[in-house]
């Protein structure tokens, strides 16, 4: 039964969420149903507020917990709206607020040590630095075809980015070599920029684990988003104008823009504080 819901919510919003909020939502939800153990005409405010406490217990951030919160409270909303359940559940959930922190990105010796480490692997050495030059989500990343990059121009065409929205994102010359390297050594035959053995794009799940391998042997944490907030941090540190980085970030929600902003003033302070050592 819930299953079926879900479905059916997921279909109703698939022009409107990213291919990452599906998978975030998905998760989340049948994670909740999990823990409720009943069928979602039957939750109550009291579940979800059990719930709510047991992820508080476990130690997951505010950020996630809200996230979470998000998706359990959009379903509600369709549910009411399809005329599913009598009564929003949710109406009364307070969402924690968000942990307006930094977002964590790595020094310029920190991308040298990364770019040292995968060097003998043609393939994830283009990875981190098809990452590090055009500061693009990875699952952006993943759906990039070869039709879409202009190497003579080095640009690439983001067809989907977050929102559905479209943008065209430049790339160094160290990039399309790497990129080209790792093309010429392949042996899939796909349409797709980085490719699985079955000719499709390659999967997410993969470049995550690779990602924790790295940061194993490096000593300090990098995950594939890490290399979004470094490409932003390091563009500001040699002075590139806000609007320009937010153009190629594809950013328009204006949260994004206010954390990025503080990003880009402590990116230039720690700049300013090597020159005065």
């Amino acid at each position: 039964m819930n299953e079926k819901i879900m479905q059916a919510f997921f279909l109703d919003h698939q022009a409107r969420f990213s291919a990452e909020t599906v998978r975030s939502y998905k998760v989340a939800l049948v994670k909740f149903f999990t823990f409720c153990d009943k069928k979602y005409d039957e939750v109550k405010l009291s579940d979800i507020r059990e719930w709510i406490a047991s992820l508080n217990q476990i130690g997951l951030k505010p950020r996630t917990v809200h996230l979470k919160i998000s998706a359990v409270k959009s379903f509600y909303r369709y549910a009411m709206e399809e005329h599913l359940v009598k009564k929003n559940p949710t109406l009364k959930v307070k969402t924690p607020k968000k942990e307006d922190s930094l977002p964590y990105y790595l020094t310029q010796l920190q991308v040298a040590l990364l770019q040292e480490l995968t060097r003998n692997n043609v393939r994830d050495r283009a990875i981190v630095e098809a990452l590090y030059a055009t500061g693009v989500r990875v699952s952006e990343l993943l759906q990039i075809k070869l039709e879409d990059i202009k190497w003579e121009t080095r640009q690439i065409w983001i067809r989907k980015g977050k929102g559905n929205k479209e943008r065209f994102v430049l790339f160094s010359y160290e990039c399309a070599e790497r990129l080209k390297t790792y093309l010429e050594l392949r042996k899939e035959v796909s349409e797709y920029l980085f490719a699985s053995n079955r000719g499709g794009h390659l999967s997410r799940i993969l470049v995550e684990k690779r990602f924790q391998e790295f940061s194993k042997h490096l000593g300090f944490k990098v995950v594939p988003h890490t290399m979004r907030h470094t490409f932003a941090a390091h563009l500001a540190e040699k002075g590139m104008d806000f609007s320009y980085i937010q153009d190629l970030l594809g950013h328009a929600n204006i949260n994004s823009t206010r954390i990025y902003t503080r990003l880009m003033s402590h990116a230039r302070k720690q700049k300013y504080d090597q020159f005065q050592k």
